[in-house]
Formats: C-alpha cells, structure tokens, sequence
C-alpha cells in the first residue's frame, strides 16, 4: 500500500516538484465514456485504468459515481484494484453527490482521491438549467467545496461553460471556491465555443487574480472539440498558466469529443522549445492505450487519427519515400518508436517512386535494378492503378513477371 505524507496529497507532491509541470487529467472512464456508443462494462474500465496507469497520467476520473449504484461500484473497483494514480469522480454541488464520491473512492489512499465538483456558470446554465441567481451559484459553490473538503483533502471545482461566462463573474466563483479550499480551479468550455486566443488571455487574467491570493493553487483546462480545437485551447491554456489539461484517448467525448490525449501531450513534448513544459506521461504506451480503448469499446480509431492512427506514420508519396530514406526527419517530426509504433513504413501504391520501389523489393530478398527496375516499376504503376495498395505479394508477382517478359526479350533474340 503506497504511504504519503500526512495531509499532504498527491497532486501537491507533484505540482510541488515543478512549477513547470502539466497534471495530466485523464477523463476517458466518465467523459470519454459519455459519448454514444462508448459505454464501458466495470472490467473494461479496470483493464483501461491499469493501461492509463502503465501511460503515466496523474489523475484518472473514474466516472460520475451519483450517476447510478454501476457507476459507483466501476469506481470502487478501479480505485480498489488500480494503484499509483490519483483517482477522481464528478460530483455536482450537493452534499449526496458528494458523499458517493467519497464512498466509491474510499478503496483508495486518501492523498489518492479527489473530488470534482461542477456548477453551471454562464448565464444561459444560471437562467434556463439552474434557475439560480448569480448570488446564488457563489453561495453553492462555496457550500459544496466547504463540504467537499471535510471529506478529501483534494477537491477541484468547474465552472462549467466558463467561456460563456461574464469574465468578472467566472473569476468571482473560481476565486470563492478556492478560499473555500478547492486546490484545482478548472475552466471549462464546455461547449467548445473558444478560441485559443480568447482561451490564453483568460487564463492569463485568473492566474493574475487567483494566484496573486492562492499561489498553490492549480489552474485547469477542459476543452472540448465542438469546433475542431480541442487541443489547440488546452495548448493555449499552457501558455496562459494552466498546469492541468483534462483530456481523453482517442479524444472520445460529449459530442465531437474533447481533447486527444496523445496530440495534446506529443505537442507539449515536440514544441518543447514554445511551451516549456513537462508531463509525466511514458507516451511509448501511447498506441497501446489506443488501441486497448478500441477494443474494449468495439470501436475504430481513424486511419488518419494523429499520433495514433495506422497512417501516421506512413508513407506513399514518392518524394516523400525518397526523403525518408535518405533521413526520416525530412518527413517526420517524432519518432513513432517514442509513441509506440515499431517504427515508419511505407505504403506501396500508385504515388511510390523507384527508389521505395527498389528498397521494398531488396527486403523481401528480390533486388532489381537497371532495365529491370524500370520495367517493375512500370508494371507496378498499371497494377496500382488497379488495386490501390501493392502488398508483398504483388510485388513479387510484378518481379516475376517482368523478369519472365526479360527473359522471353532474350531469348528472341538469342
């Protein structure tokens, strides 16, 4: 069983080692989970924490234990027979949402379990959802992280649809909730209504404020990708000073999603030069988790899928072929080995060019050159032009035939 510090949590171990270093909030068990055709059985779930474990994230968010007693029990025991991350649920702001987040969490160290507590903000949730008044979202908010903390020692609050919220009053409920004592303040968009720019000069003007009374406090970032820029936001929320990004693999969520895991974290770690960051993530693991998400929700990840889709690291294009043989970094700005992949291939097909040609055949033990690869590399153009994809198998059929045709040439006129 891990041993902390008294009263010292996990997430304080972590934002204490440096100040530069990005929490990284995995929320594909209760977010992720919530998109159509995701749903997750309580094994699926242990299998996909262990995976997120074994990737590295801090904070795994297990579920939404007031949602139903499954919801509750698929917490207990991805708290119970999980170790290493902190583990959360959602909680609105009331005291028996609370109280089964802390039931389902209890198989976990208490520095190993976080409340998240949510709260509509913007007008449209205040007038038409809540049927509450300004006044009335600051008095419950700080009720419910007043209550939150005589159970956890680390509670986060959202301000749920921050970015359609008054800029004053977004900063008034997330300042209320941390002298009430929430140690993470996440600013969602909920709706993935922001830019990265409006998203960078917010979180620039919280951390001005809130820092300035409640330095330890973490900044969060929750984007989703209604308007495809999910990742670019919780980028722009680095910038600004957030030090959590919530994201999911895949990028599975509410309605077009939230933001992908692996392209938020492989950005931070290529564009180390702009962002000055670090996660503690082993993105070798990257694929893995990938592809243990697709299987155990009967899903597919897109070919063309960032970082993890099967053509990201694959090439047809004969100058690109051309480029990658002589250096890969002509064409590629990671290693697929750092995400997972064994390595780089190239797609044979009607763009391919010679010299990919030639290589490939070497490889499968028939190398061609001079008059005969050109007549291969003719033949190969008319099947491609047929098939598509030349798989090994047709590669071998086009040698032989062109070797075949050779032979005949010679012969005639032997």
């Amino acid at each position: 069983m891990m041993t902390d510090p008294v009263g010292v949590t996990r997430t304080e171990q972590i934002a204490a080692s440096d100040p530069n270093r990005v929490i990284v909030f995995d929320t594909t068990l209760r977010d992720g989970e919530q998109a159509p055709g995701f749903s997750m059985s309580a094994e699926a779930k242990v299998r996909m924490a262990g995976v997120l474990r074994d990737l590295g994230v801090d904070v795994i968010e297990a579920g939404f234990a007031a949602a139903s007693p499954g919801d509750e029990e698929c917490i207990r025991r991805v708290a119970g027979e999980v170790e290493g991350p902190v583990f959360c649920s959602l909680s609105r702001a009331s005291e028996a949402d609370i109280n089964a987040a802390c039931r389902a969490l209890a198989p976990a160290p208490r520095s190993h379990r976080r409340v998240h507590v949510f709260l509509g903000a913007s007008p449209i949730h205040r007038s038409a959802k809540l049927k509450m008044s300004s006044n009335a979202v600051l008095a419950t908010a700080v009720r419910a992280v007043e209550y939150a903390r005589s159970l956890f020692d680390d509670v986060e609050f959202s301000a749920e649809d921050a970015f359609r919220t008054e800029p004053e009053f977004l900063a008034d409920v997330l300042e209320a909730a941390a002298d009430a004592g929430a140690r993470t303040l996440n600013a969602p968009d909920t709706v993935g209504y922001a830019t990265p720019d409006e998203v960078r000069a917010r979180f620039r003007e919280l951390s001005a404020r809130i820092h300035a009374r409640h330095p330890g406090v973490i900044l969060s970032a929750h984007n989703h990708d209604d308007l495809g820029m999910a990742v670019a936001n919780s980028l722009a929320a680095v910038e600004g000073g957030a030090r959590q990004v919530e994201v999911t693999v895949n990028g599975i969520g509410e309605r077009a999603g939230n933001a992908s895991l692996e392209e938020a974290v492989m950005a931070l770690k290529v564009r180390g030069d702009r962002f000055g960051v670090s996660t503690g993530v082993e993105t070798r693991h990257m694929v893995r988790a990938s592809r243990t998400l697709c299987e155990v929700t009967e899903t597919a990840v897109a070919r063309n899928k960032a970082v993890v889709g099967i053509n990201a690291f694959a090439h047809e294009a004969g100058i690109h072929q051309h480029g990658m043989l002589a250096d890969s970094r002509t064409y590629e700005i990671m290693r697929p080995q750092d995400v997972g992949f064994e390595g780089s291939w190239f797609v044979l097909g009607k763009h391919s060019g010679r010299h990919a040609i030639a290589r490939r055949a070497e490889t499968i033990g028939r190398p061609i050159d001079g008059d005969r690869l050109a007549a291969v590399v003719t033949g190969f153009k008319q099947r491609a032009d047929q098939i598509g994809e030349i798989d090994d198998a047709e590669l071998i059929a086009i040698i032989d035939q062109a070797e075949r045709t050779a032979d005949q040439k010679v012969l005639r006129y032997a």
